[in-house]
């Protein structure tokens, strides 16, 4: 096969169709299409951003009064944050369905934080340790290397592992005295319905899936005494607990300084997970899916921060994408913005009304487990598909492979338990998230440091540039041991990808910063500038097969396309990344 037939991996991926889209962010679906949608996700989501602060509390034996303003707080502070990610003001914000809510990372150090020095104290830590994350954001561009795909892809893969067996413990829980057949039958009955209607349903359907399956899940565990009304007929109708405030600790004692590190920690994989997430939106919301918008990514590590920032204002449970959104944006079809600003008025408004938060969170534990199950498994999908769409060689294999079975290992407590123990460590590793997490970023920095050492050159961005350009890249080869074909393709490589970058520049002057080393058979040449607006991945994923020969631009992109064994273009806020392998003759 020629290398101009030729296409890179990422790039085949990007060509391909995404037929299960109806309605990309930018897209306005109808009211009633939109509002189905907002409702049947925060019917799913709701539940576990109350139960969540319930759970914790209650655990840290908290008082009923802290437990009301908790899930209040929460849902305010959820509100708030998915219409943040949804219309995305500013640098915050991913522009797309991204929903927010309480984190389960942080149930373990929060409960030690409750027990050991109370809500105020906690609320202190939550909002130190939300400034982690605006710092990363900002800085994003600086750890590509580090929170690459592949560690992405595994991280989303740890979360779908570590929730399932939370999951299925769920499938068999009801009231005492109930028949044992109730939680089997009603929850087959749910995955059943859902399952058909999105393998085969007609699109109208299959958006209807999650509330269809509930409701007749629901319907199914009624008889039994599955479903628990009385919770509902106790809830107030109107309720604002303002007077619950537990305040912040402006006077940070041991206990604060101790349980630090911990939350930095949960912090950052709590950022790793919003930054999968960010790269696994982008990939589901549209039809012809692009090359990852780091903006995107960092606006929505931005609107995790203020969700975060806001809940140690507010003194509950620290907030986070959920990544169930990917699994819902994938099984309605729908990606639009309007659907995220309906989810977060939605709880807003449930805020106020303790009576229709009862409701939901009186579905059955098996109904809501069995339709979990489906979200879950696709999202372990999207995981996987971000992970071979990056390219899998021998080092991403082991890195993706190690970290997620060490985090499995060490989620489920075959690894080591007694020696963890209860201490730092074992809330430290305890949740596979976690480990796996670090295991994967280590791994990652040992080999970027262990790599062969990277040659550089600076220039200013202008057709000027290419003579210094030329030579850097022919001395390059030569100390690299390259023939004399392998040589003039690298500098071709080089002038047409700053030629392609110059296309797409404004009149000030800029900077470039190129860097090459030696890669697995060939080089890696990186180039680094201000940013622009269009994206040279996509450009060349959507060429026709010959080149217009009147257009002078185009050729330029079939050039590269033809020489570069494979094109990866990163933007982020001020600043574009452009990644070309360039292989050696044999």
């Amino acid at each position: 096969m020629s290398r101009l037939a030729c296409r890179t991996e990422e790039s085949q991926t990007l060509a391909s169709e995404n037929e299960g889209v109806r309605y990309e962010p930018d897209e306005k679906p109808p009211f009633w299409v939109a509002l189905g949608a907002g409702l049947q996700a925060a019917m799913i989501i709701v539940a576990p951003v109350v139960l969540t602060v319930v759970i914790v509390a209650r655990i840290a034996d908290q008082p009923e009064s802290y437990i009301t303003w908790g899930v209040f707080a929460a849902l305010l502070v959820s509100g708030i944050t998915t219409v943040m990610q949804a219309v995305r003001v500013g640098r915050v914000g991913a522009g797309h369905v991204l929903i927010m809510g309480t984190s389960g990372a942080f149930i373990a150090v929060c409960v030690a934080a409750l027990m050991e020095a109370g809500p105020a104290t906690m609320a202190s830590l939550i909002l130190v340790s939300s400034l982690i994350q605006f710092l990363l954001a900002a800085r994003l561009s600086l750890l590509r290397r580090i929170f690459t795909p592949v560690v992405s892809g595994t991280v989303i893969m740890l979360i779908a592992a570590t929730v399932m067996p939370v999951i299925f413990d769920t499938l068999h829980q009801g009231p005492e005295g109930v028949s044992s057949a109730a939680a089997p039958v009603s929850a087959l009955a749910t995955l059943v319905v859902v399952a058909v209607l999105v393998l085969r349903g007609p699109p109208a359907w299959r958006l209807w899936s999650p509330v269809i399956g509930i409701i007749i899940g629901s319907a199914v565990a009624a008889p039994f005494g599955l479903y628990d009304v009385q919770g509902i007929l106790d809830a107030a109708w109107i309720s604002a607990p303002l007077g619950s405030w537990p305040g912040l600790d402006i006077t940070p004692g041991v206990e604060f300084w101790a349980l630090l590190p911990a939350f930095v920690v949960v912090t950052l994989v709590g950022a790793i997970e919003t930054i999968g997430d960010g790269v696994a939106i982008q990939r589901v919301s549209r039809r012809k899916p692009r090359a990852t918008d780091f903006r995107v990514v960092q606006g929505a590590l931005n609107a995790d921060g203020v969700g975060n920032f806001l809940s140690g204002v507010g003194g509950t449970l620290p907030n986070t994408t959920y990544s169930s959104s990917i699994s819902l944006a994938e099984v309605t079809g729908i990606g639009a913005r309007r659907v995220g600003i309906i989810i977060g008025i939605i709880f807003l408004a449930v805020a106020f009304f303790p009576k229709f938060t009862a409701l939901l969170i009186a579905i059955p534990p098996p109904v809501a487990a069995a339709y979990l199950t489906v979200l879950i498994g696709m999202l372990f999908l999207q995981g996987m598909k971000i992970v071979i769409q990056d390219g899998v060689d021998h080092r991403k294999a082991i890195v993706a492979g190690l970290a997620f079975w060490i985090g499995t290992g060490f989620q489920n407590g075959w690894i080591f338990p007694d020696l963890l123990g209860e201490g730092f460590l074992g809330v430290l590793l305890g949740n596979g998230m976690t480990s796996g997490a670090l295991v994967a970023v280590i791994m990652m920095v040992f080999l970027e440091l262990t790599g062969p050492r990277r040659k550089q050159l600076r220039v200013p961005l202008d057709m000027d540039a290419l003579p210094q350009l030329s030579d850097f890249l022919s001395g390059f080869a030569k100390r690299a041991g390259w023939n004399a074909t392998s040589s003039q393709r690298l500098v071709l490589v080089g002038e047409e990808t700053l030629t392609s970058m110059l296309l797409d520049e404004a009149d000030e002057p800029k900077r470039l910063i190129v860097s090459a080393r030696v890669g697995a058979g060939g080089a890696e040449l990186e180039f680094v500038s201000a940013a622009g607006e269009e994206n040279l991945e996509d450009r060349l994923a959507y060429l026709g097969e010959k080149p217009d020969t009147d257009d002078g631009e185009e050729i330029s992109f079939h050039l590269l396309r033809h020489y570069a064994s494979s094109v990866r273009h990163q933007k982020y806020h001020d600043v574009d990344i452009v990644t070309v392998q360039v292989e050696a003759s044999r």
